[in-house]
């Protein structure tokens, strides 16, 4: 009789699922209700932190990251939790000092982390030693990480040797990242069957839908030894997502790798999340079907819904296949980075900028120059030295792992920080997301958080019945005798004196901020009072060539001169965050700094002048 091997199971529903579909959006007040039924399963383990939750507790849900931590370890008792690490990035976009690395791991293990799967974008295992030793330390599951991708540099002997690498570092068990669905079925069992034979740790497979194939991947995978699969409950499977976890218990029931899960409950679980994700539907991914497109630009699955919403914030929606056809492209000149966070985001932002600027490589990011100057690790193939030249001048690389150059910091950021701080916590996430942290930290300091709103069109104050009819979001206008289409699209809180709005005129979508000028206020009889409200000041246009501006709407997160400095043509003045990268904007003639018209924080756009030189 055939020894039956119980295939195991990682459920992704709480992290990697709505990331995918819903821009990371899910909130956990949608999350702890159905955590019983989901720790009654059975799974090997449920993923549920890390990836791009940390930031979007902070940034838009306004919810404590490790308080979300926390609730859900209590809530989920019985099942492991298990984490997304990229090693020395933890959960931000630059590399850490190892004292960092070395408290966020003791944090995240003693806030209810038992699985960290640690992975590093570049492949460089330098970059995820100190993070792996660190969880063995606390006594937790290591699940060392192999990102994987096709290109001229990428070949079955060299993930053999990252994997033995992993094994030798005292990894629990080894994890095959396919984050853009690239695996195919017959590489797929060349890759397990090779590991299996090199390696003796079990194996995890992680791979996205977004191609087509991924099912059929994973029942290759399996049968040619692959221990554990992941998968995404099937409201949240599919498209940029996973295998629906209902689908692969049902092929598996009945053969040696019998997964031993039953599907009744997990119908219950699938019942939930059907009516949850209705809730999301401003976050929709728009590609919820097969798009084999990923073959050629590798964008990973949790990456093209975010990109589909940044360039929708950038009014540059209609810009997405440019970007698309421009990212395989950036990525040969950058040497073949996998794409994974943070280098997804590296390689997609400055496609998106060789756009929307219309020329390549007129706006580099802070991010970029980090990369090509080796700041987040030795790229595997080689990069192109005429974009090299371009971001650093005549500034060498290094070839030291980078966080060997970058000093203890932990000290130093928590007196940065200073009674800000709650916590070793909030250091930490300081550390990560400063600007959005301490924005997180006064809102909850005055005890009203302001959430990203789930309608698109913000709700109208709540009046009597009798009081007059909304606005319409959607109308033609005659001017002169020439009709316009318009269509309104709000974001921003209802509370903020000024809001951006979304106006598309006859298809073309424009940005603008809608400053209130009157308050609506109901009175005793049901009547509508109007009050006018304070004027607030407003940026200049920018008319000169010498003045200041954004490349991108964004958010300013540096300013680095003051009134009467001189500055030279090229000289960094000011930086602006969009798409989470940091642009440096640049003085575009040599000059006096006349004026500034922003301060940190601020929201800008490409039309305003930030800073008038004279």
């Amino acid at each position: 009789m055939t020894q039956k091997k119980k295939l195991a199971i990682t459920e992704l529903a709480l992290r990697d699922g709505h990331q995918s579909l819903l821009a990371t959006r899910m909130r956990l007040d949608d999350m702890l209700p159905i955590c019983e039924k989901l720790d009654a399963i059975g799974y090997w383990s449920i993923e549920a932190w890390g990836g791009a939750t940390f930031d979007t507790c902070l940034r838009y849900l306004k919810e404590g990251p490790w308080v979300r931590l926390r609730e859900l370890k209590k809530a989920l008792p019985n099942t492991p939790i298990q984490m997304l690490l990229r090693g020395q990035n933890l959960l931000g976009y630059r590399h850490y000092a190892d004292d960092v690395v070395r408290k966020f791991v003791d944090m995240a293990a003693a806030n209810g982390v038992d699985v960290f799967r640690t992975f590093d974008a570049m492949n460089d295992i330098r970059n995820v030693r100190t993070a792996i030793t660190q969880v063995k330390a606390n006594g937790k599951a290591a699940e060392g990480t192999i990102c994987y991708t096709t290109s001229p540099v990428h070949t079955l002997e060299y993930f053999i040797d990252l994997a033995k690498g992993f094994e030798d570092m005292g990894c629990d068990t080894l994890a095959i990242k396919d984050m853009a669905g690239l695996l195919t079925p017959s590489a797929t069992r060349e890759l397990i069957t090779e590991l299996k034979k090199s390696i003796n740790i079990p194996l995890h497979l992680h791979c996205h839908s977004t191609s087509g194939v991924a099912e059929m991947v994973q029942w290759e995978a399996v049968h040619a030894g692959c221990d554990i699969i992941d998968t995404a409950i099937s409201p949240l499977a599919g498209g940029t997502s996973h295998p629906a976890t209902e689908s692969m218990v049902a092929a598996f029931a009945g053969t040696e790798f019998d997964t031993g899960l039953n599907l009744e409950a997990l119908q219950d679980v699938a019942a939930y999340f059907r009516d949850i994700r209705k809730k999301y539907a401003r976050f929709e991914s728009d590609v919820t079907g097969v798009d084999t497109r990923v073959f050629i630009n590798q964008i990973p699955g949790g990456m093209i819904s975010n990109l589909a919403h940044q360039l929708k914030e950038q009014d540059a929606l209609d810009k997405m296949d440019q970007v698309l056809e421009e990212i395989p492209r950036v990525r040969k000149d950058f040497g073949y980075p996998s794409l994974v966070t943070p280098t997804s985001q590296i390689v997609g932002t400055q496609a998106v900028l060789n756009v929307v600027s219309g020329k390549k490589y007129k706006v580099i990011t802070n991010e970029t120059k980090g990369y090509l100057k080796g700041m987040y690790g030795k790229a595997l193939g080689e990069v192109n030295p005429d974009v090299r030249k371009l971001a650093l001048g005549d500034e060498e690389p290094i070839t030291v792992r980078p966080a060997d150059l970058i000093p203890d910091e932990l000290d130093a950021l928590t007196r940065e920080v200073g009674d800000k701080a709650k916590s070793v916590e909030d250091v930490l996430s300081y550390a990560m997301f400063p600007a959005i942290a301490l924005e997180f930290f006064a809102e909850r300091e005055s005890g009203e958080f302001k959430p990203e709103p789930l309608e698109a069109v913000a709700e109208a104050t709540e009046h009597h019945a009798s009081a007059p009819s909304l606005a319409p979001t959607e109308f033609n206008i005659t001017i002169h005798g020439e009709e316009y289409h318009i269509k309104i699209d709000g974001s921003g809180h209802k509370s903020e004196e000024i809001r951006p709005f979304f106006v598309k005129v006859d298809n073309v979508l424009e940005e603008v901020f809608v400053e209130t000028l009157t308050e609506v206020v109901p009175t005793a009889d049901g009547q509508i009072d109007a009050k006018r409200a304070s004027k607030g000041s407003k940026r200049p246009k920018a008319t000169k060539d010498s003045d200041v501006t954004s490349p991108m709407p964004g958010r300013i997160v540096a300013i680095n001169v003051a009134v009467g400095d001189d500055v030279t043509a090229g000289d960094t003045v000011l930086t602006v965050e969009a798409m989470k990268m940091e642009n440096p904007v640049h003085a575009p003639e040599s000059g006096t700094v006349k004026g500034i018209y922003v301060a940190e924080g601020d929201t800008v756009n490409p039309d305003e002048c930030l800073i008038e030189l004279e």
